[in-house]
Order: structure tokens, then sequence, then C-alpha cells
């Protein structure tokens, strides 16, 4: 089984250099030293007319924490139906409440308003306490990924709580493994925790994520 590599990028620039590295599919950001927001319409344009490659729209209105105002979510509603207009493969959220648990009416609606677009559940998963149980309740809003670290600081810290979750998950919905993804640690975080998707930065250097690729060629998920 090949193994996904997912390339976080923040300009035509980098999508390029994934594309030269060997990316297999692109999450589309602005301002990824915050942790990444909602790219403007014109890059999203731009992207898509350069790059055949499977391409992940990125919806969050700010930077800090996942819980939104009314306003704030009015905008990632909007968000969606932009990045679906200018043909997105999919978009990529997460919403909380004050208690850092999954906010379920909010990323229902959310999910609803994709309209059938997949639908990766980010890292904001990475705060909640009970993050392996949660893929239940993620599984049955029709989400199609979740991006974690298995909540440690990186995939390579969080790979037990990441095995935990790609076996609760089972088929219902792919555990893509991110943060502080490298070509040294790439092979190990696949073959400890079982994922089949990986999730790395390209910032304009085709080499960071050929070394990836190349690192998860032969490696075999664990089961």
């Amino acid at each position: 089984m090949s193994v996904i590599v997912e390339a976080a990028v923040e300009s035509l620039d980098d999508a390029l250099a994934a594309v030269a590295g060997g990316a297999d599919r692109l999450e589309l950001c602005a301002n990824l030293d915050d942790g990444g927001t909602t790219p403007s319409a014109a890059l999203i344009t731009a992207v898509r007319e350069k790059v055949e490659l499977p391409v992940l729209v990125m919806i969050r209105p700010r930077g800090g924490d996942f819980m939104y105002s009314d306003a704030e979510l009015t905008r990632m509603y909007e968000d969606i139906a932009m990045a679906r207009m200018l043909g997105a493969s999919g978009v990529v959220f997460g919403v909380l409440d004050t208690f850092e648990r999954l906010d379920l009416e909010r990323s229902a609606a959310l999910v609803e308003a994709a309209q059938g677009l997949p639908v990766t559940f980010h890292r904001a998963i990475d705060r909640v306490a009970r993050r392996v149980v949660a893929i239940d309740a993620l599984a049955a809003l029709g989400v199609a990924r979740v991006l974690t670290s298995g909540g440690g600081a990186t995939a390579s810290e969080g790979t037990d709580e990441l095995r935990a979750m790609v076996h609760r998950a089972d088929e219902r919905l792919v555990i893509v493994a991110g943060g502080g993804v490298r070509a040294n640690n790439a092979r190990e975080i696949v073959e400890k925790t079982g994922v089949t998707e990986v999730h790395a930065r390209c910032s304009g250097d085709p080499a960071r994520i050929r070394g990836i690729v190349d690192a998860v060629a032969t490696a075999t998920p664990s089961r």
C-alpha cells in the first residue's frame, strides 16, 4: 500500500515545489506560520490553474483558538462556498467549544455546507482531551480525514495515540499524521502507527517533500 504525502502550501511557488517533490495532494492555506488560515480566491484560482493534484482548501478565519463567533462562522460558510465554486477537492476545518471539546453542532453545519466535498478535521483535534473517542463522532458526521499529531508536539511524539486513532477509525475515515513530519522520521511514523497518509509543510523546496516521499515509498503501515 502506497503512503499518500500531503503538502501544506501557502503560495503558488510552494505548490509548484510540492508537485516537483512528488506530493500526492496539497493543503492550500495562508499564514502557515500561524497554523494556516483561509487563502484568497486569487491564490486558489492560480493554484487550480497550474496544478493537477487534488487541492484541499483551509477554512479558518483567523489564527489562535478554534472557538468561533457567529460572524466568524458565517465567514467560514462563505469561504466553503468560495472553495467549492473555485474547484477545491475538499475543505479543511476544525471547530471546538469553550471547553475545547468538539463542537458537533457547528461542525455538522459546516460539513453540510461542504455539500459532499471531502472534509478534513484539522489539528484542532489535538486540543481535545479524548481524541480517540472523538473519532467516532467525526466519523458519524461524515468527516473524511482527521489531521493530527496524536496530541503530541510532533507526530513522532504522538505515535501511540496515532496508532490508537487509526485502529478506532478502522475504515470509517482516514487518520493523517502531521506535525514535524520529515524525511528522517516519516517512515518510522508510518510503521509505528499504521497511518497511510502523512502531512508536511512545503516552503518552496522540492527536496523537503521528495525526501518524505522517498522515505515512505517502501514503508509498511503496521496493522
